[in-house]
């Protein structure tokens, strides 16, 4: 009778080189992280900067814009009327 017995594999992990592996991930995390946190803080500090020396305020920006926009749209409605009406 011929027996086949079956082998146990078994695998043989280095687990000082993998607890040294997640060691240095979660270092490297650590300093992305705070990497992007100054970048972060540099590009908003920049932001306030320029805001801060704008003549004018976004804000007001905005509004003179939608004001602009209304009177060309009213404009432009009030030619169409002008040019669409029968003329007799």
């Amino acid at each position: 009778m011929n027996h086949h017995r079956q082998s146990q594999r078994t695998i043989d992990i280095n687990t000082r080189l993998v607890t040294t592996g997640v060691v240095l991930t979660a270092a490297g995390a650590v300093v992305a992280w705070a990497g992007m946190a100054i970048a972060a803080a540099a590009v908003a500090a920049a932001g306030r900067r320029l805001i801060r020396e704008m003549d004018v305020p976004p804000s007001q920006q905005a509004a003179m814009k939608l004001h602009q926009a209304k009177e060309a749209s009213r404009a432009g409605l009030q030619a169409w009327h002008a040019t669409s009406e029968p003329r007799g």
